[in-house]
């Protein structure tokens, strides 16, 4: 019997040469290289084979540099041009980044893209060629993960179909399998739920956010239940955004990552209206800002600012505080703080305002007013609708005896800039202490009764 052969594709070819057996792009090739074929040298030619098909593969064999002696090398096309995913990947980045210096692309959105090619596609099919690429290896490396929500199944695709759909702009006579993947439905069930605060829970959450952080923070989450911002419109506002004699703000940019828009979220700039507790809010912020300007630790154009006068870039910081607040010192049950444009929402529903200007005051579609926050004015007593328009109108004095006592004289930023640190510090310390010994412990619904206790 003879010896089965080790060798596959590579055999003697003669005394001295060794001859390889390869298909390259479509065409059979047997090259030969000068090397005595010994048993070790075929087993060293056999590995270096197993090598050329896999560079093969992955669309990165050079014929020239491999065998610059072939005797047919002329009649080999040309080295192969095919891009691989990641170099269509790179051209998609490098696009949107353009599109994003001339203001057609949000910095969110090329973020996203550029962070989930780096994190599931390019591992998963990077160094393939582009355009062998097929459906199946697709739905595999999608379905392979495991994720939190659709709507995150859903940036993940959606990010794949926008690069490819950029690549194949060159092979208009190919399909793009990347076409054929789709996204999931997202239901009215997997959409966050609406959650508003009533009138006496929200005076609540006030009272103690005031009361823990002090009055840029209490400012802050004021304002908004009773404008209905969004958080990225509040913390874009400007000084010069706000008109104190017609009593509106102008909304037209937002700050997303620290970056600044000169868009909102839908695309159209708008005038919001202020109530009387709004204007109140923004005439004392507008102290506040004016004492921490001539202490010299506010030095930009922000409304809304950190207790140390730095700008707010990120929502991370407000959000920890809101949830501190809620956890620790209410022991009440977690609501997201766009919670606070919910409520705002319905407040104005439950107390008749016109449906198209409420639609027009937050942004929305009068659609999206009927189907989000009609339901929310089902129920709604006599006492509830006179309370939210007393909130309305004016502050509860308790709160602002609060203000004042954590304050101090309006004459001394000093002792503003002071107050609002030394609470700032001693909250920490509080959550400091509160996480050593044993966490968030047990939650309950805020009932109107703990106001008094609260102011």
């Amino acid at each position: 019997m003879g010896r089965k052969s080790v060798t596959s594709g590579v055999q003697a070819k003669g005394k001295n040469r060794i001859q390889f057996d390869f298909e390259y792009e479509g065409v059979r090739y047997r090259p030969t290289v000068e090397r005595t074929p010994s048993a070790g040298n075929l087993r060293r030619a056999q590995k270096q084979l197993e090598d050329i098909r896999e560079r093969i593969r992955m669309g990165a064999f050079k014929f020239a540099e491999e065998f610059p002696d072939f005797r047919d090398l002329p009649k080999i096309a040309a080295p192969s041009t095919r891009q691989t995913c990641n170099e269509v990947f790179d051209e998609f980045i490098e696009h949107c980044e353009s599109r994003l210096s001339m203001g057609d692309m949000a910095f969110v959105t090329v973020d996203g893209y550029r962070k989930i090619l780096n994190a599931v596609w390019r591992p998963a099919i990077g160094p393939l060629p582009f355009d062998d690429v097929r459906y199946s290896q697709l739905r595999r490396t999608v379905d392979g993960k495991r994720y939190q929500t659709k709507k995150r199944y859903n940036n993940v695709v959606s990010a794949l179909r926008c690069a490819f759909e950029f690549g194949y702009r060159d092979h208009p006579e190919r399909h793009n399998p990347a076409s054929s993947l789709k996204c999931l439905k997202i239901k009215k069930k997997d959409r966050p739920p609406v959650d508003p605060f009533t009138i006496h829970e929200a005076e609540t959450l006030i009272a103690a956010i005031h009361r823990d952080w002090g009055e840029a923070q209490g400012n802050y989450d004021e304002f908004r239940f009773f404008t209905g911002l969004r958080p990225s419109e509040e913390i874009a506002l400007e000084v010069a955004d706000c008109d104190l004699k017609r009593a509106t703000v102008s909304i037209n940019k937002a700050r997303v990552v620290a970056r600044d828009k000169d868009r909102t979220k839908t695309g159209e700039d708008r005038i919001v209206e202020l109530c009387p507790r709004a204007l109140e809010v923004l005439n004392r912020q507008l102290v506040l800002r004016e004492r921490l300007e001539k202490a010299g630790t506010v030095r930009h154009r922000n409304l809304f600012f950190k207790d140390n006068g730095a700008p707010i870039r990120y929502l991370n910081d407000p959000y920890d505080r809101w949830r501190w607040t809620l956890d620790h010192t209410l022991r009440a049950r977690y609501r997201d703080p766009y919670n606070a444009r919910h409520s705002c929402v319905s407040w104005n529903l439950m107390i008749g305002k016109n449906l198209l200007w409420a639609a027009k005051q937050h942004g929305h579609s009068v659609q999206t007013m009927l189907t989000m926050y009609a339901a929310w004015t089902e129920g709604a007593t006599d006492a509830d609708i006179e309370a939210i328009r007393r909130a309305m109108r004016e502050r509860p004095a308790e709160l602002n005896q609060l203000n004042q006592e954590m304050r101090g004289p309006l004459e001394s930023p000093k002792a503003g800039t002071g107050l609002a640190l030394a609470s700032r510090r001693n909250s920490v310390s509080k959550r400091m202490r509160w996480e050593m010994y044993g966490g968030k412990g047990g939650t309950r619904t805020l009932d109107p009764g703990i106001m008094s206790a609260v102011l």
